[in-house]
């Protein structure tokens, strides 16, 4: 399998999910959850570009190109507007009448390398204001956003965590956007009600209040932070922005799986 390099404080949201006995009707369209507002993603921007963080950024790509990578990665740079990145929501899975399909979990920035290299920087509201709660090398986030516009337009792209699959849903449809994607609901998606039937299955005896979750067993869906009424997320994992801080100071990277092999 590959893997793709992260800097330490991967969110609290991100953990798994996991079977409902009885899944509740969903409903025959794809609700669209509200989207970031103008001063977040302005906020999100700027905890991204911010000096610090670009210094973060130039320790992190040259630690992850290898020798002579430092003298190449030079000064990195946030290019663009931040993207959303949604995740399958656990009141979806619950069946909860209007829940949307997916949450967002945090935003995302793209940092370039002066070689030309790419990373996400994340960007997470939290009890200080929006900070930089991980970096993740490569392009993933922005790539499904441009993918998922180009298969429905006005969709709304998420990522069901548990298994790395990339989607886009809306009319009543949740299509594919990757090959993890396509080994869950088929090269041409499947009915909304179909996908809810489908994650109530796998994970809904995981949902936060479960057994499950209460053993603190690997895999638990954990309750991420209250979203804002603007659907942006009111806080990130504790003290993100500080363990962030300290894991790349000494360079703590680690690396996490993304995408898995075919076959």
């Amino acid at each position: 399998m590959t893997k793709r390099a992260t800097a330490a404080a991967v969110l609290a949201a991100t953990a798994l999910l996991g079977p409902a006995p009885h899944a509740a009707a969903a409903p025959a369209a794809v609700p669209q959850p509200p989207a970031a507002g103008a001063e977040d993603r302005a906020a999100a921007a700027r905890a991204a570009g911010a000096p610090d963080n670009l210094a973060v950024l130039a320790r992190f790509f040259a630690r992850e190109g290898g020798p002579g990578a430092a003298a190449a990665a030079g000064q990195p740079r946030i290019e663009g507007e931040p993207v959303e990145v949604r995740h399958l929501s656990p009141d979806f899975v619950a069946g909860r009448p209007g829940a949307p399909v997916s949450r967002l979990e945090f935003l995302a920035g793209r940092a370039v390398a002066a070689d030309g290299r790419q990373a996400a920087v994340w960007t997470a509201r939290t009890g200080s204001g929006w900070e930089v709660v991980n970096i993740a090398d490569g392009d993933d986030e922005f790539r499904y956003a441009r993918l998922g516009a180009e298969r429905m337009p006005g969709g709304t792209v998420f990522r069901e965590p548990q298994i790395d699959a990339w989607y886009v849903a809306g009319g009543g449809r949740v299509l594919p956007l990757d090959e993890d994607a396509v080994r869950a609901v088929g090269e041409r998606g499947t009915a909304l009600a179909a996908y809810r039937a489908r994650v109530a299955a796998a994970y809904g005896d995981k949902l936060p209040g479960s057994a499950y979750a209460r053993d603190g067993r690997a895999g638990g869906y954990d309750e991420a932070a209250p979203a804002r009424p603007d659907g942006t997320p009111a806080a990130a994992a504790g003290a993100a922005g500080a363990a962030l801080a300290a894991a790349l100071g000494v360079l703590a990277v680690r690396r996490r799986r993304l995408r898995r092999r075919t076959g």
